[in-house]
């Protein structure tokens, strides 16, 4: 591993306007920065993602890509331009987009090996532990004007985060990793959902400069989620039944729909929600099935 280029200009003023207003002792020293992503889904020129980070040798952020497995909105004017401007002091504001922090949660171990923030995607990176060095993190999320920041050396978001009640796909440290995220110097892993296994994914993966490791995976029952029209509505419930094979679903069935162009791209987001939300990993099965253990991090809800 080759040390890290030093930090731009807006970059460490970016770090110190954050710790500034962090709070709390330093981070334990297991935690790690997990960046989460559909491994499946296709660049804007049509280039497998995974061949594409292969190719880059980077992770880069919504600002270069121009997709997200959240909202997409960074551009001038936008809500990220708007939450970034306010998190960092205006440290951004100006900068060209390659030099804007790229976006992960803080992972402590509670959600098993699922990754800090399964929302965003069913696989991820696991970055070094070198990277907090260079992160803040915020809590709530950023979409959430937050009040609640940290960086390395004080933070206490993750026991805020624990406390907050919210929504299990909610309840992460954002964090932003600011300086880049090269793959061979920052990543130690990256982290496949078993869906993937002996698929053109798995091939890819091999060819990134990182180790390639397994979770076991998201998958629900299709019918349960007729049990849930209010957590993304019935329509959202109706897609994931059309999507679904042999009666379930997985994160592979769903980037498959995705990259033929079975729905809007939205939508199926909302369907991965169900999954992320609702499955349970490993196994096909539905939370409450006694024979079927939920994942970790997965409450009912009321």
């Amino acid at each position: 591993m080759t040390q890290a280029p030093p930090l731009t200009g807006p970059a460490r003023t970016a770090l110190a306007h954050v710790a500034a207003r962090a709070r709390g002792a330093a981070l334990p020293g297991h935690v790690r920065v997990t960046l989460q992503f559909h491994p499946d889904r296709l660049t804007r020129d049509g280039t497998p993602l995974l061949e594409r980070l292969a190719a880059d040798g980077s992770y880069r952020s919504q600002y270069v890509t121009g997709t997200s497995n959240g909202g997409l909105t960074a551009y001038p004017g936008g809500d990220r331009h708007r939450w970034e401007s306010r998190i960092f002091g205006g440290a951004y504001d100006s900068a060209p987009p390659a030099e804007r922090p790229v976006y992960g949660a803080l992972d402590d171990g509670t959600r098993g090996p699922f990754g800090a923030a399964p929302r965003f995607g069913s696989s991820y990176l696991r970055l070094r532990p070198e990277a907090l060095h260079r992160a803040t993190f915020c809590y709530p999320d950023s979409a959430a004007e937050p009040e609640d920041f940290g960086v390395r050396e004080r933070c206490d978001l993750l026991g805020l985060c624990r406390a907050g009640g919210r929504d299990p796909l909610d309840a992460y440290v954002e964090t932003h990793v600011h300086g880049g995220v090269r793959l061979a110097d920052d990543v130690a892993a990256v982290v496949l959902d078993a869906a993937y296994r002996g698929t053109p994914v798995e091939a890819a993966a091999h060819r990134l400069p990182c180790a390639v490791e397994w979770h076991p995976g998201f998958t629900v029952e299709a019918e349960l989620l007729r049990t849930y029209p209010e957590f993304r509505g019935a329509r959202i419930v109706a897609l994931a039944l059309e999507v679904a094979e042999d009666g379930r679903i997985d994160p592979r069935m769903i980037g498959d729909a995705v990259r033929a162009g079975r729905a809007d791209p939205q939508d199926l987001k909302k369907v991965w929600h169900y999954v992320a939300r609702y499955g349970a990993p490993g196994t096909p099965g539905a939370l409450g099935t006694p024979a079927v253990p939920a994942a970790p991090w997965v409450t009912p809800p009321r």
